[in-house]
């Protein structure tokens, strides 16, 4: 096994440094080069570095869609049952950006789905609609608990709710419920909207107090469903 894999990475590497470009990202060249499997390329390369990176991927992320900015006369409207998504406004065909911008944050997309044009050509790459952390970012918007490693080692591995040691059976949870975040913020700017679905408002909690916290938000949601049933006064 060992000898089939020195083998391959001895492929993969001389593959990748014949396809390099002149300017590269030194970090994602260094992450590359020190994975059990070599990739072979540089886009393979810029998107395992994104993968390993989770969390920095989400923040650059909803940085980079800070810079760009809500399409005009966008608003949040994910209809029944749909809070649960992050808001993308231009992911909707209404505001689709076009080839050569990401279609999670706007912005413009380069070589590699790399997020700022290092090799200033000022040619964004119209092949490509997704910057490689805006993927990343997504999928920990959508499947926070694919992420938990990640999670738990940001929280050093304490309960969020409790401050003791993570146990194996610990979930992933978000510190400010989606339906209130849906109730009470949907006047919110996008894309602040995003930090409620990424690592602001992600944390790591034992099952126990995760299952308390869930009792609570359930009693919260039935009093809130009582009283929108309750007849006025003086009806």
């Amino acid at each position: 096994m060992a000898s089939w894999r020195d083998e391959r990475n001895d492929k993969a590497r001389a593959r990748l440094a014949r396809s390099l470009p002149a300017v590269f990202p030194a970090g994602v060249l260094a992450h590359a080069m020190a994975r059990p499997l070599v990739p072979p390329t540089p886009r393979l390369a810029v998107e395992s570095y994104w993968r390993h990176h989770v969390l920095r991927a989400e923040a650059l992320s909803r940085k980079l869609a800070a810079s760009t900015g809500a399409p005009e006369g966008w608003s949040w409207d994910p209809g029944s049952g749909r809070f649960r998504e992050p808001p993308l406004p231009w992911r909707d065909s209404r505001f689709a950006p076009g080839p050569g911008r990401c279609c999670v944050c706007g912005g413009s997309v380069w070589r590699y789905g790399w997020h700022t044009d290092l090799w200033a050509d000022g040619t964004p790459n119209r092949r490509a609609a997704w910057h490689a952390a805006c993927v990343t970012a997504l999928q920990l918007w959508v499947a926070p608990s694919s992420h938990a490693k990640a999670l738990r080692k940001a929280q050093q591995h304490r309960c969020a709710a409790t401050g003791k040691r993570l146990l194996r059976s610990a979930e992933v949870d978000h510190g400010e419920p989606l339906y209130r975040v849906w109730r009470t913020r949907r006047d919110t700017p996008w894309p602040e909207l995003l930090a409620f679905w990424g690592r602001p408002n992600l944390q790591v909690v034992n099952r126990a107090a995760h299952v308390a916290k869930c009792a609570e938000e359930a009693a919260e949601r039935a009093g809130a469903r009582r009283l929108s049933a309750s007849p006025p006064d003086g009806g």
